[in-house]
């Protein structure tokens, strides 16, 4: 076992922080897409 096997700095689980991860940029850019066509709507 090496040093950063005995010294890890966050026990929490990995699922639950790529999933939080992907919610996160799913948010970013599903909002970028509603902004564009609300955009889109109006100028046309």
């Amino acid at each position: 076992m090496n040093e950063f096997e005995k010294n890890v700095q966050s026990k929490r689980n990995d699922a639950i922080d790529s999933g939080v991860g992907f919610v996160v940029s799913f948010g970013f850019f599903a909002t970028m897409f509603l902004i564009a066509t609300v955009i889109s709507v109006i100028g046309s």
